[in-house]
């Protein structure tokens, strides 16, 4: 298992199925976070607190949608710092 305070390298590109492949629809939790260029750790607390990206139980495992993770990304879309949508999405924390 790897540790939890383990980062992913800005250098990782996103999930990108080889040419003539079926595209992946369901990510697990470290391709989904690959995806997004974020910690596989904080998606996993995200699906623990709330907040993070909708995703699947199959059994004991978890997926994520690639629909619902680039949704949730979007949805986390400002023009600024300064835009009210995302002040008081700050403030909410």
């Amino acid at each position: 298992m790897a540790p939890s305070h383990v980062s992913l390298p800005a250098s990782i590109p996103p999930v990108v199925a080889p040419a003539g492949a079926a595209t992946a629809r369901y990510l697990t939790n470290d391709e989904a976070a690959a995806h997004l260029r974020l910690s596989p750790r904080t998606l996993e607390k995200l699906r623990v607190l709330g907040g993070g990206p909708r995703f699947r139980k199959f059994g004991r495992r978890v997926r994520y949608a690639l629909a619902d993770l680039d949704a949730w990304a979007d949805g986390r879309s400002y023009a600024m710092t300064s835009d009210p949508e995302y002040l008081d999405r700050r403030a909410g924390r």
